[in-house]
């Protein structure tokens, strides 16, 4: 059975959730061709985006690299855990390191995950050994990702 909103044009049944999907996918993607999948004028995305850029909720556009074809043969995360006392200073000492991409704070196993590219074992290996001689970290426990699925 097919309703009648469903007839109807989407123009005014886009979200912002579906702008940002696309966006997630290629965040290269014009505001033409995003309209033209949504079916809406250009006007209405783009200005969406930009009420998004200042709403803070689009906080900045990336890319996605394959470390493999730079050289780095490895992906690692290194769940951090600290002494309570050192856990501020060693985010600061610890957002320093070229070697780390990004340090999330977490919750569960691990207080800090530190997100790294490795060209091999040995580098990884060597790497631990720098980092856990800084004062107040108490466990390092390296995961080491095969594949990104999604």
């Amino acid at each position: 059975m097919v309703r009648i909103s469903d007839a109807l044009p989407r123009q005014n049944k886009i979200s912002d959730y579906d702008i940002i999907q696309l966006l997630l996918k290629n965040s290269r993607k014009s505001f033409v061709d995003i309209a033209k999948e949504l079916k809406v004028t250009e006007t209405a995305v783009r200005k969406r985006v930009r009420r998004m850029e200042k709403e803070g909720i689009i906080e900045r556009y990336s890319i996605d690299v394959n470390p493999k074809k730079l050289g780095f043969g490895m992906r690692v995360l290194l769940g951090i855990d600290t002494t309570p006392q050192t856990y501020i200073s060693i985010i600061q000492k610890l957002k320093k390191i070229d070697e780390i991409l990004r340090v999330y704070s977490s919750s569960g196993d691990h207080m800090l995950m530190l997100e790294c590219w490795m060209k091999n074992d040995e580098e990884l290996n060597s790497f631990i050994e720098k980092i856990e001689n800084i004062e107040g970290i108490v466990d390092i426990c390296p995961a080491i990702i095969k594949e990104i699925i999604k």
